[in-house]
């Protein structure tokens, strides 16, 4: 069973920053496809970012390209989401998955889910 466990939540100001940190108990962590996904209320869950199990590659949604960066280190067993420019809409519950086949949605493919970090942004 793999743990995943988030951090770095908390309210912010419009245009500020905040770096979400998610750790994994994986023994094969370097495997793992990493996201990061987000969900308000109401709403379906939303796919922010994915990176490949190197780091090489990775994938943002539009909403937050160029603000944000998703980033990994394997040796930590540490993915992070470095979100820059906050906007009022950014605000959500952010939670960290994992998954080992590959691929990066539907949700269904991701094996683990952190319990999730509160993002606030007021305007």
């Amino acid at each position: 069973q793999v743990q995943l466990v988030e951090s770095g939540g908390g309210l912010v100001q419009a245009g500020g920053s905040l770096r979400l940190s998610c750790a994994a108990s994986s023994r094969s962590f370097s495997s793992d496809v990493m996201a990061w996904f987000r969900q308000v209320p109401g709403k379906e869950r939303e796919l922010v970012a994915v990176i490949s199990g190197g780091g090489a590659i990775t994938y943002y949604i539009n909403a937050v390209k160029g603000r944000f960066t998703i980033s990994r280190d394997n040796a930590k067993n540490t993915v992070y989401l470095q979100m820059n420019s906050l906007k009022p809409e950014d605000t959500a519950v952010y939670y960290c998955a994992s998954n080992r086949q590959g691929g990066r949605w539907p949700p269904q493919i991701y094996d683990y889910w952190g319990q999730g970090t509160q993002v606030t942004v007021s305007s």
